[in-house]
């Protein structure tokens, strides 16, 4: 999940970087907000908001399209970064293609969202409170029309060449057209330079969605279906769930939350042998869980409990390949970012994902505390002194607020007190809540506004890669690939459990060069049918499937987890990769495990009243 930075300065005038920052902050609280003013009215005087989710839901549309803008403005949309080992004229060069291309594909978008936007006004359609439709709308327009020109500036940092990026860009726009005139040929040449594009740095939301414009174009499909599309994904009724849980994640993570957990942890069981190890593994689940990506469990934890481990006496080698894998669990607990995503995606339900991830989550971590106690040696240091009752009690009161966050969506989606969205909303708002007023980790003015903003940078960059990837979907759909997939593999492969064994094996190669959002966006179409066709219980396919990517973020030579702990650290990628290896056989051990034992992701999701198994 590591966006590229692209080169050229075009972040703009501090004055204006600070007004979108604002605006951004604004928003995002809006969507918070809405939720949990429904709750309150709804528990308090039994009356609730006119279109309160629908509101919330075009909220998260001018969100995602503005926390993109800002990506993009700061170089932070999402890549493959496969060309960042270039240097010198290449990789200007590819800098430059790259952008254009991509921007080439925004004006694109920018057009089929006029088109849309002026079809429903011509309509008349009107949503709460008599608004126009067409104008909760109208930021598709402006959103891509802004990404396609931060995209030519920072296609070059010389003006001359950052001109030429946006002419070309704009004559670009026609050879879509071209495409569905001509076709054939044509169409291949168009997805040739595409995949060009994005092995060269072009944000993989452009190439998704230029891959989507020129099939469909190819089709006769019109352009305004492209915006569509992109609408109707981003303002999916649960898809707001994801910003907000997002948000709570970052609020811990920027808060002092990490030192207050640690303390606890350690003061519960850092006497013990291999205490160092427990904590750890529990941090690092604990906040994996609800930023949704490991990879923020290395950077936010990583200096502070390497000392921690070496104290314990765990070797430098060992510790580093620990903390680099110890995240792995709380990416299929409840509420990470991909789990939500998953259930969205394939249309299972969520809190039938939260559940079916909680046994497979327990297991790997007491898989991974195994690994480390005995990787401890043979006189590790024992205890650090006598249990000490008051520091637990002082670190229990101290966490003790962070302790009972992940309560509040459990006990709000359990007992059916609030959609998810609105369990999410609240969730948020809790944090922000400990963060500011509790603990005063961070001001209410100063800090809170900045957590906010860099939270909605990146659910922007997330959530237009979801809207474009939406238009390639419904073209295989239409196309009848997903079908041709499942009649070629099911007559070539009769079992499923060979089916799942080759499953694991593709799986893990796109956990190597895809961050963990592109896949679930790109191969849950596609997998979700071939699971069906072979009985697969659904929950249970997709704790496989979510699985599969963290470990393949482990696996050489470009698991993505490999570079952050490289980076974090200052170590040569090769000696991270020694640290995680043994680890890394054990947990495709424990991969198997899951993957044969479905039991293990249906018992819980099937003791809920009304459930099968």
């Amino acid at each position: 999940m590591n966006p590229e930075r692209a080169g050229g300065d075009g972040a703009g005038s501090g004055a204006l970087v600070r007004f979108e920052n604002t605006v951004l902050s604004v928003v995002f609280a809006m969507a918070v907000l809405l939720p949990i003013a429904e709750i309150v009215l709804r528990a308090v005087w039994h009356v609730g908001i006119e279109g309160v989710a629908n509101m919330v839901q075009h909220v998260t549309l001018g969100l995602g399209m503005l926390g993109a803008a800002i990506a993009a403005r700061d170089g932070r949309l999402l890549t493959l970064a496969v060309a960042s080992s270039l240097g010198g004229r290449a990789a200007r060069a590819a800098q430059w293609f790259g952008a254009t291309v991509a921007a080439a594909v925004s004006v694109h978008f920018a057009i089929a969202s006029w088109d849309f936007v002026m079809i429903e006004r011509e309509a008349g359609t009107r949503l709460f409170y008599e608004v126009p439709a067409w104008v909760l709308q109208a930021p598709l327009i402006v959103g891509f029309a802004v990404i396609a020109v931060r995209l030519a500036i920072r296609s070059s940092d010389r003006i001359g060449y950052r001109l030429a990026s946006a002419a070309a860009a704009i004559g670009a726009c026609a050879a879509f057209n071209a495409v569905g005139v001509a076709g054939g040929g044509l169409t291949f040449v168009a997805v040739a330079v595409l995949v060009i594009a994005a092995l060269l740095g072009s944000p993989i939301f452009a190439v998704l969605a230029g891959i989507s414009a020129v099939l469909l174009s190819a089709e006769g499909v019109p352009a305004a279906s492209l915006a569509v599309n992109h609408y109707s994904l981003v303002t999916n009724p649960t898809l707001p769930a994801i910003p907000m849980f997002t948000l709570a994640g970052y609020l811990l993570a920027e808060s002092r939350a990490p030192q207050r957990l640690l303390e606890l942890f350690d003061a519960l069981v850092g006497r013990l042998r291999g205490g160092a190890t427990i904590v750890t593994v529990l941090a690092c689940t604990f906040f994996t869980c609800f930023t949704g990506a490991s990879g923020v469990a290395i950077l936010t934890l990583g200096a502070l409990v390497m000392p921690l481990l070496a104290t314990a006496g765990l070797k430098d080698r060992d510790a580093l390949g620990l903390v680099t894998a110890a995240g792995l669990p709380g990416i299929i607990l409840a509420p990470a970012l991909p789990l939500l995503l998953y259930a969205i995606v394939a249309g299972v339900g969520i809190e039938g994902m939260f559940l079916a991830g909680l046994l497979p989550a327990l297991f790997v971590l007491v898989v991974i505390l195994v690994w480390s106690y005995g990787r401890l040696g043979d006189r590790p240091p024992t205890a650090s002194g006598r249990f000490d009752g008051r520091r637990v009690r002082a670190a229990l009161a101290a966490a003790k607020w962070e302790l009972s966050l992940p309560l509040v969506p459990i006990v709000a989606l359990g007992t059916s007190l609030a959609t998810p969205v609105e369990a999410a909303a609240f969730t948020a708002a809790f944090a922000g809540f400990i963060a500011v007023a509790v603990h005063r980790d961070l001001s209410l003015t100063r800090d809170l506004p900045r957590v906010v903003a860099e939270c909605g940078l990146l659910v922007g960059g997330i959530l237009v890669v979801l809207g474009v990837a939406l238009s390639l979907t419904n073209y295989l759909v239409d196309a009848e690939v997903p079908v041709k997939i499942v009649a070629w593999v099911t007559d070539h492969v009769s079992s499923p459990w060979v089916f799942l064994l080759a499953l694991n094996g593709v799986l893990l190669a796109a956990g190597c060069v895809m961050d963990i959002f592109t896949a679930i966006v790109v191969l849950v179409p596609l997998v979700v049918p071939l699971g069906e066709a072979y009985g697969l219980h659904p929950l249970h396919l997709g704790i496989v499937f979510l699985m599969n990517l963290e470990v393949g973020y482990l696996t050489p030579p470009v698991g993505m987890n490999l570079f952050f702990a490289a980076y974090r650290f200052g170590r040569p990628i090769s000696e991270v990769f020694r640290a995680v290896l043994p680890l890394f056989v054990w947990l495709i051990g424990v991969l198997l495990v899951v993957t044969y034992v479905p039991w293990l992701s249906t018992f819980l999701p099937g003791m809920r009243p009304g459930s099968s198994p």
